[in-house]
C-alpha cells in the first residue's frame, strides 16, 4: 500500500514558485521597454535555472513536494523537449525527480496521478491573478476565470466555494527609466488585496 503524503502535496501546491523569488526580489528589468519581465518573458537561462533552486530547497524536508515541482517543471516546458539548449535541463529533472521518488518510496504512477493537484492549482492563480478570461487545459480539467470567480472543471475542490485572498501592490501603467526607480516605486505602492472564489464546476 502506497501511502500518499499529503502535507507534501500542499506544500508542492504553494511553494512550487520558490526559485522565483531571488529573480523577483532583484527584479529582472528591460532597459528598452522601461518594465519588469515576468515569468513569461524572462530568457529561457532565466527560466532554466529557477527549478532545480525550487527542488533543492525542499528536497531534504519535503522529497515528495520537491519530486512534484519537478514534474510540473517538466510537463510546463514540455514544447521545448527537442530544443537542444533544454535538453540538459529535461535529463537534470528527470535524473532529480527519480532520485526523490526512490527516497520515498513512490512509483512514477502515483506521482503522475497527484500531480493535477499542483497542475491545475498553477492555472488558477495565474488566471486570477492575471485576469485571463480564456480556459486553461491542464491535464484532463480545465479553469475559468470570470471577475472574482475561478472555476474548476471536473472539480477538485470541496462543494462550498474556496475563498481567494491575495496581497499586491499595484503599479502605474508606464516606462520606469531604471531597475532602481522601478523597485522605489514597487516599495512605496500601497498593499492592495484581490478577493474572490475558487469553485468546482460540473462537466457538460
Amino acid at each position: 500500500m502506497i501511502i500518499r503524503p499529503q502535507p507534501q502535496i500542499h506544500l508542492a501546491v504553494r511553494d512550487h514558485d520558490c526559485g522565483w523569488q531571488p529573480l523577483d526580489d532583484d527584479i529582472v528589468f528591460d532597459e528598452g521597454s522601461g518594465r519588469a519581465l515576468d515569468f513569461l518573458g524572462v530568457p529561457e537561462p532565466f527560466k532554466r535555472s529557477v527549478w532545480p533552486a525550487a527542488i533543492d530547497r525542499l528536497a531534504e524536508r519535503a522529497p515528495y513536494a520537491a519530486a512534484l515541482i519537478a514534474e510540473h517543471a517538466i510537463f510546463v516546458y514540455s514544447a521545448n523537449l527537442d530544443k537542444p539548449d533544454w535538453q540538459p535541463f529535461f535529463k537534470d529533472l528527470e535524473d532529480r525527480r527519480a532520485k526523490l521518488l526512490a527516497t520515498c518510496s513512490i512509483p512514477l504512477y502515483t506521482l503522475e496521478a497527484d500531480y493535477p493537484f499542483l497542475g491545475v492549482a498553477d492555472p488558477l492563480s495565474l488566471s486570477f491573478c492575471h485576469g485571463w478570461t480564456e480556459p486553461k487545459e491542464r491535464r484532463g480539467h480545465t479553469v475559468r476565470c470570470d471577475g472574482a470567480a475561478v472555476t474548476i472543471t471536473p472539480s477538485l475542490l470541496p462543494a462550498t466555494p474556496v475563498p481567494i485572498r491575495v496581497r499586491a501592490r499595484v503599479l502605474p501603467d508606464r516606462r520606469f527609466e531604471s531597475r532602481e526607480s522601478l523597485r522605489d516605486a514597487l516599495a512605496s505602492a500601497p498593499v492592495e488585496f484581490l478577493t474572490g472564489v475558487a469553485r468546482g464546476g460540473s462537466p457538460a
